[in-house]
């Protein structure tokens, strides 16, 4: 059996070799040979994930054709690969592309620092802002005054209270997707939303497509239910999704599930338009995918002006492709554990009957906190609150960066929580390892893509303003020069990430 899991095109990859930059060469220094400088692009391709690990390359000739360039190139070049690890083949099957086995990888998602470190250690590691406050304390009393009734009851609800359904239902409505309550199922954080999907829908050993980078607890909630992750690579910049990647995948790969962020990309922070979200939807229904539309960053918008797209699941009325998960812990705080699901009815009743050997249900004061924050107008305020902090964080770390770090590359985007950076040629995974060593916690792009690709990124999150955010950048800046000299953390030789 192949072990690739999509399939690239001689014309899309010569596409993206073209599009890299030639650096110039320094004084002294001689080209590399033709199958080496094609070697070094793919490999770079690779590690950026704009070519996903395991993806079946095309044949020597054709690719050759393709970049006008001889076939003893193209073979030199995939004979590099593979000696370096980068490139598996097998008689038959062909050749997919690998990261090598002694390459850091990311094994866990994004566990919260310690409280008791913060004191120490600047945290940029967990997107999530301190609570909006007197709205957190208003919304528990709140929930306090109404709990009574629910005191006399067993406190069991697997498809969440029916007041907090329905104000959910409504809100979808009034945002254009005519929602009824039987088609929401109240969840422990989106985490738990999605966990209680892959469960129903994708089976151990299930292809579950997912945006190249993604968001990395939930790659790694996936990898623990033993989906097999198909990557698909975004678009470049903030322009969403590269919808021809999207097709192929589908069509090629047949997953059960795909998983997308939509608004305000974690980690990239694109937005996608909507007639990319239209051809998605139509693309998930020809093949027979299950599309799962994360929007627990659609609130989030930061700038003025910012025009957002119609729902995915708009685009989906007879219900049967999209399911939409929602989330209080992003656009409210972190510690408020609600989540939701809308799908189609009979999905909803299959989801509430597996919840009998899970979890049960989701706490009801929780549940009774974020329904009198919707039924008051809280909500919005909280919210708007929530966009002030993480616009002011956003600006002053986007300045601290320009001025420490001037060579390395990012775009600024108009909502969400992250900022994706390319780190100007350095080993993300270094970078992380050696901001340990000046007190800051940053995690690597690796943690954000499937087998270890993304290394030349870092995900910094606007969780921290004014002087603190200054002082981020200075220590991500002493950082970098520890990886630029060669310092490391266990002996080794330094990990560089260059082209």
């Amino acid at each position: 059996m192949a072990q690739w899991t999509s399939a690239m095109g001689a014309a899309q990859l010569a596409r993206l070799l073209n599009s890299q930059q030639d650096r110039p060469a320094g004084p002294g220094t001689r080209r590399p040979p033709a199958y080496r400088a094609l070697a070094d692009g793919i490999r770079l391709l690779v590690l950026e994930g704009r070519v996903p690990v395991a993806a079946r390359l095309p044949a020597e000739r054709e690719l050759a054709l393709a970049l006008s360039v001889s076939r003893t190139t193209v073979a030199a070049a995939y004979e590099a690969l593979r000696t370096e690890g980068f490139l598996e083949s097998r008689r038959g099957a062909g050749s997919w592309t690998a990261v090598p086995a002694g390459n850091p990888l990311p094994a866990r998602g994004l566990e919260p620092l310690p409280p008791e470190a913060l004191g120490s250690v600047i945290d940029l590691g967990c997107a999530s802002l301190p609570a909006p406050e007197p709205w957190l304390t208003r919304a528990v009393q709140g929930a306090l005054e109404e709990l009574p009734p629910y005191a006399h009851t067993h406190g069991d609800y697997p498809a969440g209270l029916p007041a907090l359904r329905a104000m959910i239902a409504e809100r979808y409505t009034l945002r254009g997707i005519p929602t009824m309550p039987e088609q929401i199922m109240v969840t422990t954080g989106a985490m738990g939303a999605i966990d209680a999907i892959c469960h129903l829908f994708a089976g151990r050993g299930e292809r579950v497509a997912v945006e190249s980078p993604s968001y990395a607890n939930i790659l790694q909630l996936m990898r623990e239910a033993g989906a097999r992750l198909v990557p698909v690579a975004m678009a470049d910049g903030l322009s969403g999704w590269d919808m021809d990647r999207w097709r192929q995948v589908l069509r090629d790969a047949a997953p059960r599930l795909a998983y997308v962020v939509a608004d305000f990309h974690n980690p990239t922070g694109a937005l996608a338009g909507d007639d990319q979200r239209r051809q998605l939807v139509d693309a998930a229904r020809s093949a027979g995918t299950v599309l799962v539309a994360d929007e627990t960053m659609t609130e989030l918008w930061l700038d003025e002006g910012v025009d957002m797209p119609r729902p995915v699941c708009g685009f989906d009325p007879a219900g049967s492709t999209v399911i939409t998960v929602g989330s209080a812990s992003k656009a409210f705080w972190a510690g408020m554990r609600i989540g939701w699901v809308r799908a189609a009815p009979d999905v909803i009743r299959s989801l509430v009957a597996a919840r009998a050997y899970a979890d049960l249900g989701t706490p009801v004061l929780e549940q009774l906190a974020v329904n009198w924050l919707f039924s008051t107008g809280g909500w919005e305020q909280a919210v708007d609150i929530r966009r002030a902090q993480a616009r002011e964080n956003r600006d002053a770390l986007v300045g601290a960066l320009r001025r420490h770090l001037p060579d390395w590359e990012f775009e600024v985007p108009r909502g969400g929580l992250t900022l994706w950076v390319r780190t100007g040629g350095l080993s993300g995974s270094r970078l992380a390892e050696m901001g340990e060593r000046v007190g800051l916690r940053v995690p690597s792009g690796p943690r954000f893509g499937v087998d270890g690709a993304f290394e030349g990124y870092v995900r910094l999150p606007f969780t921290v303003g004014g002087a603190v955010a200054e002082e981020a950048a200075v220590r991500l800046a002493a950082a970098a020069r520890l990886v630029e000299n060669g310092v490391t953390g266990s002996g080794d030789s330094p990990r560089t990430f260059v082209a």
